[in-house]
């Protein structure tokens, strides 16, 4: 104590200089002033990045999973949260598929030649089925050789052409010819006038019956190709005729001759089809040959028995 006081003492000016140099240190060793406003900038630089950072992972989920709704969230950070799929969206990437119709009518011939006289398959098809619902509608109760002939769907239609009136069965229309395989063979015949069904014939069972012929003309084809008994010489003419039968599966070609030509038939699923126009009366009923697949005749009617070979 006694040497600060005699320091004191000594130098009066002591305490001053020391005060002095005390407050020039602290003036120094102040901080400079703080740069707001390059702080400023330099936290909204930040911002923009942080944003811009979360955008970018949030569309990086999008192109991964493009179906569905994302939203990201703020509050100091990126949140990104998968929404539920829209239903509208599902549907329009997978388009439900257009069912393809399926047909209620009859098979179509094997050639539009067969649909002959500007009678078209829709026509036929039409007529096919009336000539059905005739049948059904017209039998005798309890008749016991009665056969439910089916739909028309169960149907091949292997010919359909005018249909010319005479004494029995005057006016004119079209007669439609239809097979079918299953469940029973059948064969049927029907001419429709006026919109109604008439004259309808049927074959039920195999077509060549206990025969081990190749070819088997229709024993009711003459409703195709020829007119009435009353009227036996004096046809209406021109007249156009067809011709049905069954021909097995190795036979090639069939012809019909009938008046002064002779027509190659159209094979069908197991069946002969031949049309043609007659210009002159006639007397004998066509002539049917059938050849192999090599050319070889295999059949002919004149040969066979049971065979009706002239007009009644």
């Amino acid at each position: 104590m006694s040497g600060e006081k005699q320091g004191t003492q000594a130098d009066p000016d002591f305490e001053d200089r020391i005060r002095t140099l005390l407050a020039g240190d602290a003036s120094a060793l102040r901080p400079p002033p703080v740069p707001y406003p390059e702080i400023r900038r330099r936290g909204v630089l930040e911002r923009r990045r942080r944003r811009l950072g979360v955008t970018g992972a949030a569309l990086a989920i999008l192109a991964v999973l493009p179906v569905g709704a994302y939203a990201i969230g703020g509050g100091g950070g990126a949140a990104v949260t998968p929404a539920r799929p829209d239903p509208s969206v599902r549907a329009s990437a997978r388009p439900t598929p257009t069912p393809t119709p399926v047909p209620s009518g009859p098979a179509r011939p094997a050639t539009t030649g067969q649909l002959l006289d500007g009678i078209g398959y829709q026509q036929a098809a039409d007529g096919l089925d009336r000539c059905i619902a005739y049948n059904r509608a017209n039998h005798i109760a309890k008749d016991p050789t009665y056969r439910d002939l089916g739909t028309a769907a169960d149907y091949r239609i292997v010919l359909a052409m005018k249909a010319t009136g005479d004494a029995n069965s005057p006016g004119d229309g079209f007669s439609v010819v239809a097979v079918r395989a299953r469940p029973t063979p059948a064969r049927l015949i029907c001419t429709v006038k006026g919109g109604e069904a008439q004259g309808l014939n049927t074959s039920l069972g195999d077509p060549f019956g206990d025969s081990l012929v190749a070819v088997a003309p229709d024993m009711n084809a003459g409703r195709l190709y020829q007119q009435s008994y009353l009227d036996k010489g004096h046809w209406k003419l021109p007249f156009r005729w067809g011709f049905v039968g069954a021909c097995r599966g190795s036979v090639g070609k069939v012809t019909v001759s009938y008046g002064d030509s002779t027509r190659e038939a159209v094979l069908d699923h197991g069946w002969f089809v031949a049309t043609g126009t007659l210009d002159r009366q006639v007397t004998e009923a066509p002539r049917v040959r059938g050849y192999d697949r090599t050319g070889k005749l295999v059949y002919d009617s004149d040969q066979d028995r049971s065979y009706e070979k002239t007009l009644p």
